[in-house]
């Protein structure tokens, strides 16, 4: 973080010294003297408790939601909402830089067009990106305080649960550029119906400037029907919509890449590849470019540069191990991402294809039945065995085995674990997919050990 006086970086929040803010923390374990210590109440740990420690450890100012024991009164920021000072504080400081900025959102694919973003925009200059699954209100101001006078580019992610969330995000990101990658289901629970999900998503618009490039998928069911703001330009990207500005077309999959040929209306065609496989990577690598080049970018180098697309963690990740061919997707997981992996292990060549999939969660009144089509989905994919892992995937299990799938069906972690152990073999192809607080990546780590 560059340093920038206490006064500009808390405006909004508290009248303060012009004094240098060095950074912004919210673990106490990464005090340092000049920094801000902002206090998150939570469940199980609440930042309250370490703010005296903090302040004795050099921290200038404490955001706290009350008085402090320990906290003399002008270094307490007090505010109604930890969450939206940090987002405030964050907006204060990108004010400082002026980087060419992508903002990602959408239900499905995220994090992997973000990925993709920065394999494009880092062909061209340095870089900033989210790291991991850092897209709500601490974790997108955690980004923002990386920016520096070098960074040239950035990509952002925007996740929400709730209305005003994303409003809130963008308008302290304002990128140069938006991207709406699909409307799902996901935090269906909260919002209650797929329109006040896409009205969520479309929030981004708040904070783009006029004419920027809004981006969208063409080939979603929703976002065609949307009334987007006159004063943004919409571009759209789509492999089966033939009215897309920007295409995929003969697409060729192989069992580690996908090579197509990019369609664009505006630039012409260009040969491509991507180090991943399944049609929904391709729209996203398909976002990426269209962002890119609609902020101006060589629309062929911006093509290319798709190559150098890299994985992060347990997303759609291929990995051989002991003779198993495993696609670890383990970080997260809706009705679309799980027919989208479905597909991407039906590809995969082997002697049997397993799938283990947990519960997807944040699913609401339609958790039983997305639950039952996902069953459907894996019988139709030719999947060999079914471990159906949680207490909503037990409707997964039943549907899969009416289709005449051979299923097992366990609650437990261990019992998970031992399931795998006992069934997959060398020549196996294995899936491994549902909601990230399922801890699949953890049976994955226990199986592992035994390979």
């Amino acid at each position: 973080m560059k340093p920038i006086p206490a006064n500009q970086l808390l405006a909004g929040l508290a009248l303060v010294g012009p004094e240098p803010v060095t950074a912004v923390v919210t673990d106490s374990r990464k005090v340092t003297p000049g920094c801000v210590f902002v206090c998150f109440p939570g469940e199980h740990v609440d930042g309250h408790d370490y703010a005296a420690a903090a302040c004795k450890a050099g921290a200038a100012y404490i955001v706290a939601n009350h008085p402090v024991d320990g906290v003399p009164e002008d270094k307490l920021v007090l505010v109604a909402s930890s969450h939206h000072a940090m987002v405030r504080m964050a907006s204060n400081y990108r004010m400082l830089f002026s980087p060419l900025m992508i903002g990602v959102t959408g239900s499905v694919g995220k994090t992997t067009t973000k990925e993709f973003c920065y394999a494009v925009l880092s062909a061209f200059g340095n870089t900033l990106k989210t790291e991991g699954n850092q897209n709500n209100e601490i974790g997108l101001p955690n980004t923002l305080f990386r920016l520096d006078d070098a960074t040239e580019y950035a990509v952002v992610e925007m996740g929400m649960s709730a209305l005003g969330e994303i409003n809130r995000l963008v308008r302290a990101a304002r990128p140069s550029a938006g991207i709406i990658t699909k409307i799902g289901v996901s935090h269906l629970e909260n919002l209650g119906s797929r329109e006040n999900i896409m009205k969520a998503k479309l929030e981004i618009c708040n904070g783009l400037p006029d004419g920027a490039p809004l981006v969208l998928n063409a080939d979603d069911d929703l976002l065609p029907t949307a009334k987007l703001p006159d004063r943004l330009h919409p571009v759209w990207f789509g492999i089966d919509s033939e009215t897309a500005d920007v295409r995929a077309v003969k697409i060729q999959p192989e069992q580690t890449c996908t090579r197509f040929v990019l369609s664009d209306r505006e630039h012409g065609e260009f040969p491509v590849t991507i180090p991943t496989v399944g049609l929904h990577t391709v729209s996203d690598a398909l976002a990426a470019y269209t962002a890119a080049t609609r902020l101006g970018l060589n629309p062929a180098r911006a093509a290319a540069a798709l190559s150098n697309y890299q994985t992060t963690g347990m997303r759609q990740n291929i990995v051989q191990k002991g003779g198993v061919t495993v696609v670890e997707d383990c970080y997260n997981a809706s009705p679309d991402s799980m027919r989208a992996a479905l597909g991407v292990l039906q590809g995969v060549p082997a002697k049997r294809h397993i799938a283990l999939l947990g519960d997807m969660l944040e699913l609401g009144s339609v958790s039983e039945e997305a639950h039952r089509q996902v069953g459907i989905w894996a019988a139709e994919s030719g999947v060999d065995l079914l471990i159906a892992y949680g207490p909503l995937s037990k409707a997964t299990a039943e549907a899969a085995a009416q289709k005449g799938v051979t299923t097992l069906h366990c609650e437990s972690q261990e019992e998970v674990v031992g399931y795998v152990r006992q069934n997959v073999h060398a020549g196996d192809a294995l899936l491994a997919k549902a909601s990230h607080a399922m801890k699949l990546d953890e049976v994955l780590s226990q199986f592992y050990q035994t390979l």
